[in-house]
């Protein structure tokens, strides 16, 4: 396709390269939260109450996508406003690294030290323990490839369990497994039904 060599906003192929690296690192990591997510959900639900009234989250009786639409708008909200503030933090640098674009490194969620040292305690998204602080250039360069190659394969499996749920039949994996609940919303449109401005 050539992505590669454009020249996104004007601002040279070094930028565009960096903009395309953030962008496939990124959405990997949505994917495997994604993936994991799904998992967890189709299986478990936290059991101390989650709501104003007491009262817990939706039974994993109900897919992933169907516990999502069960949610109260208020709780979407508020996870849509975390993943904005996140946003926010990593496109700024957290106030102490470049942007990526920029000559940053793409994929480098910025410390928490700043949130730390004004606000309150905060861990790390990235390494919050430094476990890796010493690892070699090239052990975290491997490292960096195998989160992305994950990534991939998570984009693959979360879009296979949301098309084996939507479409019967469409993963015959997914159906011979006997993992599939029918759903008959869009898990495109995560407000479907209950969104007002």
């Amino acid at each position: 396709m050539g992505l590669s060599e454009g020249n996104f906003y004007d601002m040279g192929e070094e930028a565009t390269v960096g903009f395309l690296r953030q962008s496939e690192i990124k959405h990997g990591r949505v994917a495997m939260a994604a993936f994991v997510g799904y998992c967890v959900q189709s299986n478990f639900i936290f059991p101390w109450p989650q709501h104003m009234d007491g009262s817990t989250g939706p039974s994993p009786d109900f897919s992933p996508e169907q516990q999502w639409d069960m949610i109260p708008e208020a709780a979407k909200w508020q996870i849509f406003g975390v993943i904005a503030l996140l946003e926010v933090w990593d496109e700024t640098g957290g106030g102490t690294q470049d942007h990526y674009m920029k000559g940053g490194q793409p994929g480098k969620y910025p410390s928490a030290q700043l949130f730390r040292d004004n606000v309150h305690f905060a861990l790390d998204l990235y390494d919050p323990f430094g476990f890796s602080k010493n690892k070699s250039e090239e052990s975290k360069a491997r490292g960096l490839k195998a989160e992305i190659n994950n990534g991939r394969l998570a984009m693959l499996g979360i879009f296979g369990f949301l098309c084996a749920d939507k479409f019967p039949g469409s993963v015959p994996v997914l159906d011979a497994l006997g993992v599939t609940m029918p759903y008959s919303g869009n898990p495109m449109i995560p407000f479907e039904g209950n969104f007002h401005l």
